[in-house]
């Protein structure tokens, strides 16, 4: 995208005033996406962004800085004037660069781009045939597809030049019901780091179907009873409540300025035996894989918890400064237009040896939260609150009546040492991470666990 005796000008400038490191993001991207509502076409957006991220540290101090332009003069007097924060006593000059080679293990069979935009209206098309036609009570079904080819360069003062170029594919499904003047929705959001052979790979019709079902039984659903009681909470997206109210306490955004309630606390027991968590960027065509991370460093699988012990912490360069600890290759970032950090990837309780039907049958009165919702979270503390947006009582060991309203709170330290079941049927869903670094493709996922008591809020 840029010729190395460019980047290597444009870092020579980022340095001239004493920095100890500098590292240039380029990046080249196109979108595009399509939005189908209420049987027509409401929205068919495309776009390419381009731009140059640059960033230099001098010590313990971080400078970054960006611009849209490719052009050498203007990229070298954008280095100069972030350089002029720096004020260093050595000029460390840079390393020559030389080409690292990036192993590509998200296999693309069918570039986006490739395909015609009357294709991916289809596939709109039918998903909100199937989800409208699901029942009378569904009223509005909103489909939407979405691809993004992000092509990137990454070069630093140490010598490192590496490309990447990722592809994901989405597709994004929600459905209203409505009974009495009451409203519930249902929806699935199934994407890849992968291209649009994932699209055409996908059962429309049984995702949609999915979707507009739990919208109608939570319509019809009674509200949620509260008190403390057991929570199974189910695989899948109920992972989001380990990613939101743990795993940002495990990035080292956080534990680098002491702020987390896992800092200092490796090697300790923060678990039960039967929690194992796990963030793992190495997954081929996952959602939240990469082939190297922001930084240039090759993904890992880093297990952060391991049976019960706190094992170590996602970690990004900078931070790593900070923390006398080195790259666990999770550092990510939106765009050029943001300067990396530490974030979660494919992030997950690992499997169990429990059967689902053993955990739901150990429960004598409590709560089945099939799907959950999004939530709030403080990263500080842990405390969360999480709507259930499918959820069944438990009662005498099977599964009663369908309930709504129902929302899971407290602190994730906590509820992570009440995990007493962990199951065997681990399974991730896709969402989007939003830090200090931007808006991330991030999976979350779990088998389906019992915690042994927490707060349900009811209406």
């Amino acid at each position: 995208m840029i010729s190395k005796n460019v980047i290597a000008s444009v870092l020579e400038a980022a340095v001239s005033t004493g920095g100890d490191f500098a590292e240039l993001f380029i990046e080249d991207s196109s979108k595009s996406s399509l939005n189908y509502l209420d049987g027509q076409l409401e929205s068919s957006q495309t776009g390419r962004d381009f731009g140059v991220g640059i960033r230099i540290f001098s010590g313990l101090n971080c400078i970054y800085a960006y611009t849209n332009s490719f052009d050498q003069d203007s990229l070298v007097e954008t280095a100069l004037k972030a350089a002029q924060a720096v004020r260093g006593s050595v000029h460390q000059g840079i390393k020559v660069l030389n080409n690292m080679k990036t192993n590509r293990i998200h296999v693309v069979e069918i570039m986006p781009d490739s395909v015609s935009k009357k294709d991916k209206l289809d596939i709109v098309k039918t998903a909100y045939n199937s989800a409208i036609a699901y029942d009378s009570l569904i009223k509005q079904v909103s489909s939407r597809y979405s691809d993004t080819v992000q092509n990137v360069a990454i070069a630093n003062t140490e010598g490192l030049y590496r490309e990447d170029t990722r592809v994901y594919t989405r597709l994004m499904i929600n459905a209203v019901a409505e009974k009495n003047g009451q409203m519930q929705t249902g929806s699935a959001n199934p994407g890849s780091h992968g291209g649009y052979e994932f699209i055409q790979g996908l059962d429309l019709n049984a995702i949609a179907r999915s979707a507009a079902a739990t919208a109608v039984v939570m319509v019809n659903a009674e509200y949620c009873k509260a008190g403390v009681m057991p929570v199974v909470i189910d695989n899948a997206f109920g992972g989001v409540i380990f990613h939101e109210a743990c795993g940002h306490g495990l990035e080292a955004t956080s534990v680098a300025k002491g702020t987390s309630v896992f800092a200092g606390k490796i090697g300790e027991k923060v678990a039960p035996e039967v929690v194992t968590a796990i963030d793992d960027g190495t997954m081929p065509n996952e959602w939240g894989s990469t082939n190297m991370d922001d930084e240039g460093s090759d993904t890992r699988r880093n297990v952060l918890i391991e049976k019960g012990i706190l094992k170590g912490y996602l970690v990004d360069r900078f931070n790593g400064r900070k923390m006398g600890m080195e790259s666990t290759g999770s550092s990510r970032r939106e765009s050029y237009k943001f300067a990396p950090t530490s974030r979660m990837s494919n992030t997950f309780i690992d499997n169990g040896h429990s059967k689902k039907e053993e955990i739901i049958s150990s429960v004598d009165f409590g709560l089945y939260a099939k799907v959950m919702g999004g939530g709030s979270v403080n990263p500080g503390t842990g405390e969360f609150n999480f709507s259930v947006r499918e959820g069944y009582m438990i009662r005498n060991g099977k599964i009663a009546e369908p309930v709504r309203g129902g929302t899971l709170i407290g602190k994730g330290p906590d509820v992570l040492q009440k995990i007493d079941m962990v199951a065997d049927n681990l399974d991730m869903d896709q969402g989007m991470c939003g830090s200090s670094s931007g808006s991330v493709p991030a999976n979350v996922g779990q088998p389906a666990v019992r915690v042994s008591s927490i707060t349900v809020g009811g209406r």
